[in-house]
């Protein structure tokens, strides 16, 4: 009897941590109320990608850069102790409000891609302890950043929405 019941609690946690992970994967994802990766950055025109809106001080290509900037930061830092993180803030900005070529922009959109899987294959992986703190760090876990990062991209996906739609670049439905 007992060793049923010790079985049936770890395939409790077990289940617990499953869930836990496909809710964190479903966030990274831009899941629930939040605006999709891929459906925030699709066909733009690229003479809008450098125009700043009035009142708001940022364009397209400079958010798309800081969300870049910032989540290859948050990733290198959750699996790797020799990472540095750039300057504070200037180091998560681009110097210019526009590409500084036309596949700039493109090359931009698949290294995100290519962090964000990055980040959902350590959320992933069952071997990933996502409540361990980061021996580097100063009390983060692998979940804590996951979330942080989650909660970064849907924040400037919601000011990329915004700007697209104050430079005539987002199709009303």
């Amino acid at each position: 009897m007992k060793r049923d019941s010790m079985k049936q609690d770890r395939q409790d946690r077990e289940d617990k941590d499953k869930a836990l992970r496909e809710h964190v994967l479903y966030l990274l994802d831009g899941g629930g109320a939040h605006a999709k990766f891929d459906e925030v950055v699709a066909d733009i025109p690229p003479k809008l990608l450098g125009q700043k809106p009035a009142g708001l001080p940022h364009s397209l290509w400079m958010l798309l850069e800081h969300l870049r900037i910032a989540q290859w930061d948050i990733l290198e830092f959750s699996r790797s102790p020799k990472h540095a993180s750039p300057k504070w803030p200037e180091g998560y900005w681009p110097k210019t409000d526009a590409p500084p070529s036309p596949t700039a922009w493109n090359a931009s959109i698949k290294k995100f891609r290519q962090d964000l899987k990055a980040m959902q294959h350590l959320v992933e992986d069952p071997k990933t302890d996502l409540y361990a703190k980061i021996p580097w760090g100063d009390g983060q876990t692998v979940l804590r950043e996951a979330l942080l990062l989650a909660d970064h991209n849907a924040y400037h996906l919601g000011q990329m929405l915004d700007v697209r739609r104050l430079v005539g670049a987002w199709p009303e439905k």
